[in-house]
């Protein structure tokens, strides 16, 4: 299966299943999952990157764990809306993840999700070892909640 766009997303999609949203990085893999209506967006771990075979292998469990039906990649796409070397690897990495499993995949722009969530740690008066602890996995959540957001509104 291609790279999807967001309508092409949606609809390829089960009716009551999950997606799980991820992150790479280059240290870690911010993972989150939605609810089967595909309204809110959970963050549910962090995964410390190594060969990619390791990582997806630790991905596709918790992938059906949670009896996922898809995957939301973030984007890191240049503030200009240009790709840089992340934008690359993000596209590579969703390539690969197309290779091990075949399933529904869109790559979401997430720009700014690592800072805004950052910001609001920093609010919350999380301490530099805690944000370092979480902010991958939020990421995640902020990032594919943008996601569920827009095919909400796609429906309305």
């Amino acid at each position: 299966m291609p790279l999807l766009d967001l309508p092409a997303f949606a609809a390829a999609l089960p009716p009551r299943a999950a997606v799980m949203g991820l992150d790479p990085g280059e240290k870690r893999i911010g993972v989150a999952v939605s609810d089967t209506t595909l309204l809110i967006a959970s963050s549910l771990d962090t995964i410390a990157r190594t060969k990619f075979s390791a990582d997806a292998d630790a991905i596709l469990k918790l992938y059906d764990a949670r009896q996922c039906a898809g995957f939301v990649i973030g984007l890191p796409l240049n503030m200009d809306g240009t790709s840089g070397p992340s934008a690359q690897a993000a596209r590579a990495f969703a390539r690969n993840m197309l290779a091990k499993r075949d399933v529904p995949l869109l790559l979401w722009d997430e720009r700014l999700s690592t800072a805004a969530v950052t910001r609001t740690l920093i609010e919350g008066d999380a301490s530099r070892r805690r944000r370092g602890e979480v902010v991958d996995k939020m990421a995640a959540a902020y990032m594919l909640q943008g996601a569920l957001d827009a095919m909400q509104e796609r429906r309305a």
